[in-house]
């Protein structure tokens, strides 16, 4: 398959004749129309551009990266998790040599946020606070390795409260890494509605084996890991949380 991106046209994979075919072990690979479908994702990710979800920036410190992903996760919007962020960046918390305490981070946190027109108070402010003071020290008194993604996961998440996912999402973002996937709700939900995971899903527990299956699937797609899991959250998101 064959898409147009900004202008230029970019090959995402190789169309099976036979929409019962399988794009590799346990994945059908479909029609494009059938949503989700391995087919319906390589559309989407071959008119997709590069990912913008989820990152703070290129140009900021680890210190806020990590406080970034701290302050997402299950529970918390994209949207709240923007604006807290921002709130406490302009407060000086990511600033280096800053450690500031855990009540200091929650009285912030305890603060209500603005998301359009409406007034929003962040859900766990006593515990990312704690989980936040904790990591911006340790990342100041024990900084974890950039030459080696895989490493530099390992180390994020001997952090208090950092798994796997919430590893990954820093690693993705911070060093660029397609070594690593991003298996939020969204995508493990979309890898369960095409064949690519299977019941029972034990995480952390299952983490390393889930991700091994993602990243076969973007071989397959012959798209990077980083754009795919972009398209999937942003389409699941949309699709709503259905029957799975």
């Amino acid at each position: 398959m064959q898409a147009q991106t900004s202008g230029r046209t970019r090959s995402v994979a190789t169309i099976p004749a036979d929409p019962e075919a399988e794009l590799m072990p346990g994945v059908r690979w479909g029609r494009p129309e059938w949503v989700p479908s391995a087919a319906f994702w390589a559309f989407m990710v071959g008119r997709a551009s590069e990912p913008v979800d989820g990152f703070v920036g290129r140009e900021v410190s680890l210190a806020h990266e990590i406080g970034f992903c701290l302050l997402g996760g299950y529970g918390i919007t994209a949207e709240v998790n923007h604006a807290v962020h921002r709130a406490l960046a302009a407060d000086g918390i990511f600033e280096p040599g800053r450690r500031p305490g855990a009540d200091e981070i929650e009285a912030l946190l305890r603060r209500p946020v603005r998301i359009g027109e409406r007034s929003v108070r962040y859900r766990f402010p006593k515990q990312r606070a704690g989980r936040l003071a904790d990591a911006l020290t340790l990342i100041e008194t024990d900084p974890p390795p950039s030459s080696d993604a895989l490493a530099f996961r390992r180390h994020l998440m001997r952090l208090p409260g950092v798994g796997p996912k919430t590893a990954s999402w820093v690693t993705r973002n911070w060093l660029g890494s397609d070594e690593v996937a991003i298996l939020d709700i969204h995508i493990i939900r979309a890898g369960l509605l095409i064949g690519l995971f299977e019941r029972p899903i034990r995480l952390p527990r299952d983490y390393e084996a889930l991700e091994r299956r993602f990243l076969q699937f973007c071989v397959a797609l012959d798209a990077k890991p980083s754009l795919v899991d972009a398209v999937m959250w942003r389409a699941m998101r949309n699709i709503g949380r259905g029957p799975v």
